[in-house]
């Protein structure tokens, strides 16, 4: 005999409190696993841990209308603990149960179980409280706010990559192919001025692009890990001197020169960051800076391709000036053979990225390893780190593990607290075993599906997928297959991005165009969007599980194309008000809905251009819907999946649509026989719950 589809919709369970307690372990710890069943529908309920051959007999604990709640303890030891389960129903049919759901066996079949998909928990494995559904905020400093003109790069100051530094005087020009030498003048104060903005848009979190010193508008090619640049701190000590067009050395600059080796500028650039850090942590807000350990620059002093440090009180030769330097061995340099000097191997090939050869330099490890333990002390006591292109760092798998393994005890023995996320591509599993990273930007479970669904762009704007486009089940799909690889610490602290310094902006993307700005023009990026879509991505993104990120400027309306299109300035005096409202209401939601970042999560509806799913606990619901569709459309969702009661009223929250949102609370159904029938216009989305 089948099951029916309200006996499997009704099987759950997963990994946070209502589930599993305590959902996060330590060795020794007595774990309690809940599981609900449609009531009546089960003779035996088994969890198999590790091995599918051995089950333990789970206990029915209690009963409601509608289902039966089952559980089953275990003791921890330090191995990571799998779960899954098998219900046998009355009927003689069994249920498998993980986490890509509920499917029907045959009394004769093996369960089929795949470990990927298994529940599971590495006892001891914890991240920072405050990083679990914190809503962060990304800050590309150059581009966010000029707060002190003296510290600008000025025209001509220095030569790098086939051309001279250029202050960009218009704030709201287009960036342009040659982004990485302009700049536009933001700067730590002006992150410092815009404070009382972004604690009343409700940011818990500031994530900061690289502000150490560094010839780029980047800074991802470091020039100096010790300190910040004067650039974006404090420039007291100067000299009025530019290069004239000819000159491509910069021994001819002593403007830059003196500013980033200035012990004065430097020290007051540190200072001024403290005074940040000091600020924020006043105001209860945390900040994460960008950490380049993989690669350095061309400028950076250990190397000194450019000559900057020669001669300079407190500075060592860099290892491309002198064979001898105490930093040769930081490099990996190879004899060209033909008289000129040695080259050394850049990342990806780049001279002005020197990769760092951590394997044949134990003090180049130790010298980075002091660098993060400076930067999360006092007096800047920064609350965690985001690594740029973590699973590249060193020359073998072995060595990576090896390094990051050390990198974390170091960092938690400074702050237990502090948070270690990773910029990362596929599958993160063999890092995340709660002796490396905390967790990782989210691209393959949120960013990707949350795009395909929506606007069935890559995330690039790179190409289209039309089979991914409006593709509910395919939306599921792949957020079960992707949120199975990360285990429920690091999936609540995980970085949920629309947009990004990397990916076009994801208000461009709803134009459905694929290009560049080389190839579609600046302007092309603003043409045809729809805020409505937008508005849609917002409001998943505010109630999807993990740390919602807000990319600089993007909660204003900015648009733009793929590097270096997707760093245009913050629109300062004219934001598009209504999306910074909507972004302001969401997070306050957020937190007047601990749900929304905390709670289960189970899928109502997923349909072609319409999803639907809920966050819930034993006392609070709230149910999403998305209408990704041109037309009006009725969602009838079978709420009692979610718990919710029968006769239960269900409030309207917040909704959006293609001009606007609104906050205003109203009754908008009631639960009939397990059911809440809902209506949205086009491009639209709501929240509902049963809490007014």
């Amino acid at each position: 005999m089948a099951v029916s589809s309200t006996v499997l919709s009704a099987v759950f369970s997963d990994e946070t409190p209502v589930y599993r307690f305590p959902p996060e372990p330590d060795p020794g710890d007595s774990v309690t696993i809940r599981l609900r069943v449609a009531r009546d529908s089960a003779v035996r309920v088994i969890m198999f841990c590790e091995s599918l051959t051995v089950g333990t007999l789970m206990n029915k604990k209690r009963s409601d209308d509608f289902f039966d709640y089952y559980e089953g303890g275990l003791v921890c030891n330090d191995q990571e603990v799998m779960y899954r389960f098998i219900i046998e129903c009355a009927e003689g049919t069994r249920i498998a149960y993980d986490k890509c759901g509920a499917r029907t066996i045959e009394n004769s079949e093996e369960p089929g179980f795949n470990p990927a998909y298994a529940f599971r928990f590495i006892p001891g494995f914890h991240v920072p409280a405050w990083a679990k559904g914190a809503v962060q905020y990304q800050i590309f400093t150059d581009r966010f706010c000029n707060g002190d003109p003296t510290n600008d790069v000025v025209d001509n100051e220095y030569y790098y990559t086939v051309g001279h530094s250029k202050h960009v005087q218009d704030w709201d020009a287009m960036p342009t192919d040659t982004d990485i030498r302009c700049f536009y003048g933001g700067d730590i104060q002006g992150i410092i001025d815009k404070l009382d903005y972004l604690q009343d848009l409700g940011i818990q979190v500031l994530y900061l692009n690289p502000i150490f010193v560094s010839p780029s508008s980047h800074k991802y090619d470091c020039q100096d890990y010790e300190h910040i640049d004067p650039h974006f701190g404090v420039i007291t000590d100067d000299m009025d001197h530019v290069m004239q067009a000819w000159e491509k050395h910069n021994g001819y600059a002593p403007k830059y020169i003196r500013r980033v080796t200035s012990m004065e500028n430097l020290e007051k650039s540190d200072e001024l960051f403290a005074e940040l850090c000091r600020k924020l942590h006043e105001r209860g807000m945390r900040i994460i800076l960008d950490g380049v350990f993989n690669h350095c620059g061309s400028f950076n002093k250990w190397m000194d391709h450019e000559g900057i440090y020669l001669g300079k009180a407190g500075f060592q030769p860099g290892a491309f000036q002198s064979v001898h330097s105490p930093y040769r061995s930081f490099f990996h340099f190879n004899d060209s053979g033909n008289g000129r000097s040695p080259v050394y191997e850049g990342w990806w090939g780049y001279s002005t990225l020197p990769k760092l050869n951590y394997e044949d330099s134990p003090e180049l490890r130790e010298e980075i390893l002091k660098i993060v333990e400076k930067w999360l002390s006092p007096p800047y006591c920064i609350d965690g780190w985001r690594l740029d292109v973590a699973a590249d760092l060193g020359h073998s798998t072995e060595y990576n593990h090896s390094f990051w393994r050390e990198f974390r005890k170091r960092v938690k023995a400074v702050n237990p607290d502090a948070l270690i996320i990773a910029e990362h591509y596929g599958d993160p599993t063999p890092w995340l075993d709660g002796q490396e990273w905390d967790s990782i930007m989210n691209y393959d479970a949120f960013m990707e599906p949350v795009t395909w669904f929506l606007t069935g762009m890559e995330k690039h704007s790179d190409s289209y997928r039309d089979d991914l486009y409006q593709n509910g089940s395919a939306f599921f799909g792949i957020m079960k297959d992707k949120m199975a690889r990360l285990k429920y610490p690091s999936l609540m602290c995980a970085m949920n991005e629309l947009s990004n310094h990397d990916h076009s902006r994801f208000l461009t993307r709803t134009n459905r165009m694929v290009g560049r700005m080389t190839t579609m023009g600046s302007g092309a990026a603003g043409a045809g969007i729809n805020k409505g879509v937008f508005r849609e991505a917002v409001t998943i993104q505010m109630t999807w599980p993990g740390a919602p990120t807000v990319y600089y400027a993007d909660e204003a309306g900015q648009v733009g194309w793929t590097d270096p299109d997707n760093r245009r300035t913050y629109p300062w005096g004219h934001e598009d008000e209504t999306l910074i409202d909507l972004h302001r209401d969401l997070i306050r939601l957020r937190g007047e809905l601990p749900v929304l970042s905390g709670g289960c999560l189970k899928q109502l509806l997923a349909d072609y251009g319409r999803i639907a799913y809920a966050r819930f606990d034993e006392e609070t619901r709230c149910i999403v819907v998305v209408n990704n569709t041109g037309g009006w459309t009725d969602f009838r969702l079978f709420a009692r999946d979610a718990g919710a009661l029968e006769g239960e009223v269900y409030y309207r929250r917040i909704q959006t649509n293609q001009e606007c949102h609104v906050t205003e609370s109203e009754k908008w159904g009631t639960v009939k026989d397990g059911y809440l029938d809902l209506e949205l216009p086009p491009y639209s989305s709501a929240v509902v719950s049963n809490k007014e």
